[in-house]
């Protein structure tokens, strides 16, 4: 007979990703944490010219970038940096667990 165990609570923590760009059209939020799917995590636009976006991540290190009018931008907040197999770099997030 197979036991069958629990499943653990994932603690999740809400993240908020935001980019400062009025001029944009449109603006999606990728990374590894949505397989760099365009659609799965677009922005909105506040009345300041802010994209923001929030999501629920669990705790540990995800790549990320924005795609802005169909260009890769870096998070000009975020100096955490890993090169990529393009020659550019990704932006780092490192999410804590939710004590």
């Amino acid at each position: 007979m197979t036991r069958i165990k629990k499943r653990q609570e994932i603690k999740r923590k809400k993240v908020t990703f935001s980019l400062e760009n009025a001029e944009a059209k449109e603006v999606f939020l990728m990374g590894d944490f949505n397989n760099w799917r365009p659609k799965k995590h677009p922005m909105r636009k506040d009345e300041n010219g802010t994209w923001k976006k929030q999501v629920m991540l669990s705790p540990g290190n995800y790549e990320y970038k924005f795609l802005v009018d169909g260009q890769w931008k870096e998070d000009p907040q975020n100096d955490q940096l890993h090169p990529n197999c393009f020659g550019t770099h990704n932006n780092i997030i490192n999410v804590i667990e939710k004590k």
